[in-house]
């Protein structure tokens, strides 16, 4: 069993929770996943590391309360346990010792993005930061980005929090003021990561991205998220889940995405529940 030692409420669809896991804790690095159960018999989830403390042995997990198994999860509270806490697994992103490294969350994807970026500026790297969401209660780690970011910027559809538009919108605007980095670290919506690849790559700026948006099974074993990178097949979840943005298909990893959209809306049954 693995204790829930806090638990906190980012907004209306997103929680975060530390969870006592020594040996995941002593072994996870920046950009590998877990794979946790509720309780007996119950879906086993994916979900990719936000933030890891080897001394207190605990590792924080963001997830957005959707599913049927996430709603178990909500209702969890600080000193209820979960049955399996299974990592590291994937991995680990590859971090570089650059001078200069701009990082691009958009929603829930700013959770795997922030132990990239702490990482960097541990070893001394300056890191900017873009969040993005529909609305400013959707921009998540505001106040853990501002504790390893020079700069924050923030952009949401609405407008309520900084730019009113998109993340790309910022990364245009920055880049052509002279702006100058040696990679962009872009995490969220398969269609945001891929709207950075598209300013990024005419500039030649090494861009990683995150793929586990398209992780299912976690093993590598349901093929769901199989994508193509540089010409070859690749499982996001055993080879990933972090990739070279420029070599993605994002075409085709979008398409496969939306294949089985309307089979997704009917539900299914765990334990006499629906999970839809």
């Amino acid at each position: 069993m693995y204790k829930i030692l806090e638990k906190e409420i980012l907004n209306d669809a997103v929680q975060k929770m530390v969870i006592e896991a020594p040996f995941v804790a002593r072994k996870c690095e920046p950009g590998q996943f877990i794979i946790l159960r509720v309780a007996e018999n119950g879906e086993r989830i994916p979900l990719t590391i936000m933030d890891y403390d080897r001394e207190k042995q605990s590792v924080s997990i963001v997830y957005q309360v959707l599913g049927y198994t996430t709603q178990l999860l909500a209702e969890k509270e600080v000193g209820d346990t979960l049955l399996d806490f299974v990592g590291p697994l994937g991995k680990a992103a590859p971090i570089k010792n650059h001078k200069r490294v701009l990082g691009i969350g958009g929603g829930v994807g700013s959770a795997p993005l922030y132990p990239q970026l702490k990482k960097l500026a541990s070893m001394g790297t300056e890191v900017d930061v873009i969040l993005g969401g529909r609305d400013k209660d959707l921009v998540i780690l505001k106040d853990e980005f501002k504790d390893i970011c020079k700069n924050v910027y923030y952009a949401t559809n609405d407008g309520s929090l900084g730019h009113q538009g998109f993340v790309t919108d910022v990364l245009k605007q920055l880049l052509d003021q002279g702006e100058e980095y040696d990679e962009v670290i872009a995490i969220g919506p398969l269609i945001m990561m891929k709207a950075v690849v598209d300013i990024t790559k005419p500039l030649n700026i090494p861009t990683g991205v995150s793929l586990n948006p398209v992780m299912i099974d976690g093993t590598g074993m349901c093929g769901g998220c199989r994508v193509t990178v540089g010409g070859e097949t690749k499982f996001a979840c055993v080879d990933g889940p972090d990739f070279d943005g420029l070599l993605v298909d994002f075409d085709q990893a979008m398409d496969r995405q939306a294949h089985f959209v309307e089979e997704e809306k009917h539900a299914c049954r765990l334990d006499g529940a629906n999970n839809g």
